[in-house]
């Protein structure tokens, strides 16, 4: 494996697998979001400022294997460019004829866009072949896209056997690496983790691995509701998983015996209905009453988690503390939000991941007030829970 930081790329083509799965404007089909694009940036003007070309290529939302303009990377061109500050050219395929002829013909410096990977369905199967073909627009490959790291698709994980002594992860991946293996692995403390979202189901494997490393761990969101109700609390109409009140007891017990101290929302806004126009009562998490239901975090339990978060030394924070996309219960999430800037600034290393704990760093603004947004959601849990992930290995393993 190369070091991108050390690698010679005068004179060479460097394919760079990104993640420009950017969101769209549905009528404009215009970029409304272009942090994953700035996040290559660096990656890329390491190639041209060392005397190569790039080749760029990723996916777009989910086409169903045949071109779609919505989906055409066309559309994102011109964001590019602005991002990149120079022309951008594009290949109106992915392994056409011309497309090869536009990669082979790059002079040093200049970049071409390929079409989207995703109108080929061997490229999420993971086609041997497609890969092959994706490696000739390359005499160097570089994967810099965390967010798909987790999927052993063509362009992600099978072409790299196609580059035996030049590949490498670009600037991106090697942060998001990095950042995961100091919340894994630093001596520092206390770690606070806090975990938030609707349900679970879909965090118990975090919240078990993240149970042998923290020193608080701190529970919101909707899934906080199953915790309350297992531990004898009425939480009315609020989302529970009744399948999972047992292994709610069994977090709570494996905390308490590992000295874990785990906190759950003391107080919640609660709703009579799921709407920004509901009607809101404030009261304990554990007595909310029948047709009522818990949406947000309330006075107390942001007292006690924030007293938590601004003593902390690393912090992992993966999912948000209520429904802050509607105004009425976004106070949770943004005060916790603003507790863990706080913590940042006081020294603390901390790592926000997944969709909506970044959705929710950016609507408030604090994107540049934490150490690291993480770019892959579900690729950053599989890493945190341990799962090798199928793009990482590729480039590690010779």
């Amino acid at each position: 494996m190369n070091n991108i930081s050390t690698f010679d790329f005068t004179g060479k083509r460097a394919l760079i697998r990104v993640d420009f799965n950017v969101p769209l404007d549905k009528e404009t089909l215009a970029v409304t979001d272009s942090t994953r694009i700035e996040s290559s940036i660096k990656t890329i003007k390491k190639v041209l400022d060392g005397g190569g070309s790039v080749v760029l290529m990723s996916h777009l939302g989910r086409p169903k294997n045949v071109p779609e303009k919505k989906y055409s990377l066309q559309n994102i061109v011109s964001e590019v460019e602005k991002c990149l500050g120079q022309e951008v050219l594009f290949a109106t395929d992915s392994i056409g004829e011309r497309a090869f002829e536009q990669s082979a013909n790059l002079k040093p410096g200049q970049v071409l866009l390929l079409e989207n990977l995703r109108f080929h369905q061997r490229e999420q199967k993971g086609g041997v072949d497609f890969a092959e073909l994706l490696a000739k627009h390359g005499d160097v490959y570089i994967n810099d896209a965390f967010g798909t790291a987790h999927r052993a698709h063509a362009s992600t994980t099978v072409i790299a056997q196609f580059f035996p002594e030049n590949k490498m992860f670009g600037y991106l991946i090697e942060r998001e690496i990095e950042s995961v293996d100091k919340v894994l692995n630093s001596t520092e403390k206390p770690l606070v983790a806090i975990v938030g979202g609707a349900k679970v189901s879909s965090k118990i494997t975090i919240i078990t691995k993240l149970l042998d490393k923290v020193d608080a761990l701190i529970i919101g969101g909707g899934m906080a509701y199953t915790f309350a109700k297992a531990m004898g609390g009425n939480v009315g109409n609020s989302l529970i998983e009744d399948d999972f009140i047992d292994t709610a007891k069994s977090i709570i017990s494996t905390a308490k015996s590992r000295g874990v101290k785990l906190l759950i929302p003391i107080d919640t806004v609660a709703a009579d209905e799921f709407s920004s126009a509901a009607n809101t009562i404030t009261c304990p998490t554990n007595a909310i009453p029948d047709g009522w239901m818990g949406l947000d975090i309330a006075d107390e339990s942001i007292k006690e988690f924030k007293a938590e978060i601004v003593k902390a030394k690393l912090i992992l924070w993966n999912g948000p503390m209520g429904v802050f996309e509607m105004e009425k219960f976004q106070r949770g999430t943004k005060d916790i939000a603003l507790a863990v800037a706080e913590a940042t600034a006081n020294g603390a290393f901390t790592l926000v991941g997944g969709g909506d704990s970044v959705a929710a760093v950016n609507k408030f603004n604090l994107g540049d007030k934490v150490s690291h947004v993480s770019t892959g959601g579900g690729a950053m849990l599989e890493y945190l829970e341990g799962i090798e992930l199928p793009g990482i290995a590729a480039i590690k393993n010779a």
